[in-house]
């Protein structure tokens, strides 16, 4: 059994936050991470393996993304060391100030949040995308919010990349090639460094430019003295006579288990996780049996969608570029009420990483296919006029997660389920499908709906929020203002699960502010 003075249980936005502040402060600190600790030799985007992680035998298969099928609903989550951050599109901006008029705890207003807003913005060294680096999608949604009148709402977005300011794309030969990144040093003494608009923000930026929490909250936090502990699966939560929590993980590299004993817990583990680990230490393990009866309510999309629409005449190349660089807002529900936030929506270039990664063998190049594949990645972009038009939409929260069985295996061990219904969500994300077939229209392109929303209302989110919801009792939520969990002293869920209600935007920052102000108040 090892004895810490904090443990925290995942390493994603909530998690880095608490385990830097509470290192600096000079608690004993743990972190268990579920996934790998990852190099750049070692993303996706390089390597061209370990794409998923498997929830049911992480001991076999821990890639970089953890895809979950609810039915109606599915999440997608990073799996590793930094958590989602490693897979987010790298905005990191704040929420509006009226998004915490309702349906949060007295104590947390915008006000409380800015100076925690503030520091996370130092963090992750937000920056906006240089106004010689516009991209094809940047200068199309200008174009379309003027063309409706709304150029008033069209903005740059805050992000969490390091951007060389004398970079163009019309470098000679290739502007995207890596080599045309600039190495630094950054605050926290990582080598990081520049981007080169490569637009592989999502499968891991080779370069390094994409400011991921291993680089920044964690390494501050290790720097502190505080442990990382990779492939660590926690499973149960046990209050200890006298105080603390005894915390039991598997150890999947090891492949045997891990006994924990701490003063403080922090659940980190996301929407998602951390859900799900307080669910079954109530209802499977009955370990926590006095966690609130609200727990696994209130969940919610955050309203994210995405239109593709192409253009016959123009080209986009959404896999150039950052994932995302600029916004249109209609969140002061002037639209019928219906809030949302548009955004352009890039895609990592897939084919051409793959021709990368295999070097443009002769192995491959032997072959026809291999050949034809070859100066067809050399000459063409299969996305070339394709414009991903995406957003957030602050949808109602719809959704419930429980424990059940698989009808079809019944005899097998319980599952997470979630009940998700889509009317809490159709008015914003109908308003925002609809805002982008308007935006598409009026700068010539063709759109299409996806069919899983039209006619099925299917969804996809990376952005999960709520399920261990804040509030101010315990017949309202699963934790107060600082993350507290109700009846339970020094055990706190400090992520997108506490977070009460749809943000229309990306939340990243949100939870990165409520982690510090949450730090703020521990001693």
């Amino acid at each position: 059994m090892e004895k810490v003075d904090v443990l925290v249980i995942g390493s994603g936005f909530g998690g880095a936050a608490m385990a830097c502040r509470l290192a600096e402060k000079g608690s004993k600190v743990v972190v268990l991470e579920r996934g790998r600790r990852w190099q750049p030799a070692d993303y996706p985007s390089v390597s061209q393996k370990n794409w998923l992680w498997d929830e049911d035998e992480p001991e076999k298969q821990n890639g970089w993304i953890d895809f979950r099928y609810f039915g109606d609903m599915s999440v997608a989550m990073g799996a590793g060391v930094g958590g989602g951050s490693l897979i987010y599109a790298n905005v990191s901006i704040e929420a509006t100030p009226e998004t915490f008029d309702s349906g949060w705890p007295e104590a947390i207003t915008y006000q409380a949040l800015k100076p925690h807003y503030d520091a996370a913005g130092v963090m992750m060294n937000v920056q906006t995308l240089p106004d010689n680096q516009w991209t094809p999608r940047t200068r199309l949604m200008k174009e379309a919010a003027e063309a409706l009148g709304d150029g008033h709402r069209f903005r740059m977005v805050d992000q969490a990349v390091t951007f060389n300011p004398d970079w163009t794309s019309d470098m000679d030969p290739d502007p995207y090639d890596y080599k045309h990144s600039k190495s630094w040093v950054n605050a926290q003494g990582k080598q990081q460094g520049t981007c080169t608009h490569c637009g592989n923000c999502d499968l891991g930026c080779p370069v390094q430019a994409k400011n991921t929490l291993d680089l920044n909250y964690l390494a501050a936090a290790e720097t502190a003295g505080a442990k990382i502990r990779p492939l660590h699966h926690v499973r149960t939560i046990s209050p200890v006579a006298g105080g603390g929590y005894e915390v039991r993980a598997r150890d999947l590299d090891g492949q045997c288990w891990r006994v924990f004993r701490a003063e403080k817990v922090i659940v980190a583990a996301g929407s998602v996780g951390s859900t799900e680990l307080l669910l079954r230490c109530r209802d499977q393990y009955r370990t926590l049996p006095l966690l609130s009866r609200r727990l696994g309510d209130n969940w919610t999309c955050n309203g994210d969608f995405a239109t593709p629409a192409s253009y016959k005449d123009r080209v986009i190349s959404p896999t150039r570029g950052p994932t995302i660089s600029s916004a249109i807002d209609y969140l002061d529900g002037s639209d019928g009420g219906a809030r949302y936030f548009v955004e352009d929506g890039g895609i990592p270039d897939v084919l051409g990483n793959w021709l990368e990664a295999m070097g443009k063998s002769a192995i491959i190049a032997r072959t026809r296919l291999g050949d034809a594949m070859l100066r067809y990645g050399d000459k063409s972009d299969p996305f070339g006029n394709i414009m991903p038009w995406f957003g957030q939409a602050m949808d109602e929260p719809g959704g419930r997660f429980y424990l059940g069985r698989r009808w079809y295996w019944p005899w097998k061990k319980t599952t997470l389920k979630l009940d998700w219904d889509y009317r809490k969500a159709e008015k914003a994300v109908q308003g925002l499908a609809d805002r982008h077939l308007a935006l598409t229209k009026a700068t010539g392109g063709d759109p299409t709906t996806p069919a899983t929303w039209s006619l099925f209302k299917d969804l996809i989110t990376p952005h999960p929020l709520g399920g261990c919801n804040m509030a101010d009792t315990i017949e309202q939520g699963v934790v107060d203002h600082r993350g507290e969990v109700f009846n339970y002293p020094n055990l706190f869920v400090i992520d997108g699960a506490m977070v009460p209600r749809s943000l229309g935007l990306n939340p990243s920052r949100t939870i990165l502010a409520l982690a510090e102000f949450s730090a703020s108040q521990m001693n």
